[in-house]
C-alpha cells in the first residue's frame, strides 16, 4: 500500500501562485501514475492533472497552459504548480497514486486546501 501527504495549500490572492507537494511512502515502486484532484464546496470532485511515471504529464482544460505537475523521485515527491490563480481553483486538493495492475487510483491523500482571495 501506498501512504500519500499532500502539503503547501494555503490562501492566496488571485493571480498569485502556489506549490503543492505530494510524499509518497510504502510500496511507491508499484506505483505507475500519480494524479491530481480537486474538490470544491457543494461540487464533485474533480480531475486536475496527472503524472505518468516516464514523466508524461496531461492536464485538465481548467488548469492547462498555467499548472504544471512534476516529480522528484528521490523524494518520492510530486508537485502541482499552479500559476494565475483564480478564485474558482478554490477548493481541497487531493493526490492520488495508481498502482500497477489497477485500472484507477488506489491510494489518496488526505487533501490540503487551496483558498484563493478575490
Amino acid at each position: 500500500q501506498v501512504q500519500l501527504v499532500e502539503s503547501g495549500g494555503g490562501v492566496v490572492q488571485a493571480g498569485g501562485s502556489l506549490r503543492l507537494s505530494c510524499a509518497a511512502s510504502g510500496r511507491t515502486f508499484s506505483v505507475v501514475a500519480m494524479g491530481w484532484f480537486r474538490q470544491a464546496p457543494g461540487k464533485e470532485r474533480e480531475f486536475v492533472g496527472r503524472i505518468w511515471s516516464d514523466g508524461t504529464t496531461y492536464y485538465a482544460d481548467s488548469v492547462r497552459g498555467r499548472s504544471t505537475i512534476s516529480r522528484d523521485n528521490a523524494k518520492n515527491t510530486v508537485y502541482l504548480q499552479m500559476h494565475r490563480l483564480k478564485p474558482e481553483d478554490t477548493a481541497v486538493y487531493y493526490c492520488a497514486g495508481q498502482s500497477s495492475g489497477t485500472s484507477g487510483y488506489d491510494s489518496w491523500g488526505q487533501g490540503t486546501q487551496v483558498t484563493v482571495s478575490s
